[in-house]
């Protein structure tokens, strides 16, 4: 899959099924936060009630995902994002097809989770096929059904959940307030940093947000995979690096570096959202039938 995707015998790190458990609770939570009925949300579901809140109900996030944020926020500084940069550059991970990848995150799945069983593969399908039924173009199935491939990380050279998962923000300027749980940067060492600690760090006004550095994780890394080994539209690489870039796209953080061309991505981002974040309410894809198919 990457530059550089042999197969490595990963770091001991948590189980999958626990990042499973984490990356579907912040999904949960940015349902919710997404949601204009969000301030009414409990605990309980009833009968009729809307498919999008019907997902684990959490008004505020849990302690487990705020112990993710706040390792995520104390840990993704610009050293870290060059040096992580710098390793996918020079290094191979492994080499697998789309449906092996897919089959790998498979594993992934959270057999303790009381509200779903679907796994990756699952959420996968589900997304890929609500764009085919919504009439969408193929490129932006395509993408649908590749979107959380980043998360392969987990297997090849994570350092933990916290570079995997969670919502993106760039570093190398001063932390946005609209950050989820962003009282916790105040343990990272660029919030106190003279250049990086400021409004507009190290970039210049409307430099486009190709050239942010934006905190690694899954989204970042499958971006640069599909930049230099697909033939994707400028669309569909804005969807996979972006969609888990709340501050942007849901908050309005960071108008202050866009130009042209991000405000036509943003409309994009926004269309495909609703796919990665609903579609796990449909009924689950039957995965074997699929794989024939193809």
């Amino acid at each position: 899959m990457a530059p550089g995707l042999t197969s490595a015998t990963p770091p001991p790190h948590p189980s999958g099924r626990d990042l499973e458990d984490i990356s579907d609770q912040i999904d949960a939570v940015n349902v919710l936060l997404s949601s204009p009925t969000r301030t009414a949300a409990t605990t309980t579901t009833t009968e009729g009630s809307n498919p999008k809140s019907n997902f684990r109900q959490y008004v505020t996030a849990s302690p487990q995902v705020k112990a993710l944020y706040r390792e995520q926020h104390e840990k993704q500084t610009v050293e870290y994002n060059l040096a992580a940069r710098k390793a996918f550059h020079s290094s191979v991970r492994a080499r697998m097809g789309i449906w092996e990848a897919m089959e790998k995150l498979n594993t992934l799945i959270d057999e303790s989770d009381p509200d779903t069983s679907l796994s990756q593969i699952q959420h996968l399908l589900q997304t890929a096929e609500a764009l085919r039924r919504d009439g969408k173009p193929k490129w932006m199935q395509v993408t649908g059904l590749i979107h959380d491939l980043g998360k392969l990380l987990f297997f090849f050279g994570a350092q933990g959940q916290w570079d995997v998962v969670g919502d993106t923000f760039p570093v190398g300027c001063a932390f946005d307030p609209c950050i989820i749980l962003s009282d916790t940067f105040s343990q990272n060492p660029d919030s106190k940093h003279p250049i990086y600690s400021t409004e507009m760090g190290i970039y210049s006004p409307h430099c486009g947000l190709d050239n942010l550095l934006l905190s690694w994780g899954h989204d970042e890394y499958l971006y640069h995979v599909v930049k230099d080994q697909s033939l994707l539209p400028d669309e569909a690489l804005a969807m996979i690096r972006y969609h888990s870039f709340y501050p942007w796209h849901r908050e309005g953080a960071y108008r202050r570096f866009m130009n042209q061309k991000d405000w036509q991505m943003l409309e994009v981002v926004k269309e495909f959202n609703p796919y990665d974040l609903y579609s796990k309410s449909d009924a689950p894809p039957v995965v074997g039938e699929l794989k024939v198919c193809r």
